[in-house]
């Protein structure tokens, strides 16, 4: 069964100032995300913590870790949009790892579209920062 989120921005709402990387949906989103796969891969079999287990938590804490590096270089819009780009593409190397993690057998198929669709807001929500950056600069 594949769940669908609510639509959320990659902003708060926009009577909030932002201040800092913290104030940015798409970090919470993507931190959160992160500790999940963090959570789900700790049941993979032993040999499998160095191999796909690892790639996955390193693709999926990269994108809370590039919003961050981004929003300190935000004063050159090209610079701040790379680290986003860097985390779209975190993004959909996540969702390459939890199939290759489903088709395995790691990942019951549920989680494994769960998250994914969970990848799917999140690159949806970092596409759309990408976008709009430039209306929202500080």
């Amino acid at each position: 069964m594949i769940e669908f989120a609510a639509p959320r921005t990659a902003l708060k709402r926009s009577d909030m100032a932002i201040k800092t990387y913290k104030d940015l949906n798409v970090f919470s989103e993507s931190y959160v995300l992160a500790l999940e796969i963090s959570r789900a891969t700790k049941r993979f079999p032993g040999p499998e913590q160095f191999e796909l287990a690892r790639q996955l938590r390193r693709a999926a804490r990269s994108i809370p870790a590039n919003v961050v590096e981004g929003w300190a270089k935000r004063a050159s819009v090209a610079e701040f949009k790379r680290y986003l780009q860097v985390a779209i593409g975190s993004c959909d190397e996540c969702k390459f790892w939890l199939e290759m993690s489903r088709d395995e057998g790691f990942l019951a198929a549920e989680e494994c579209s769960r998250l994914e669709n969970r990848f799917n807001v999140l690159g949806a929500m970092l596409k759309s920062l990408w976008k709009r950056w430039k209306n929202f600069q500080s």
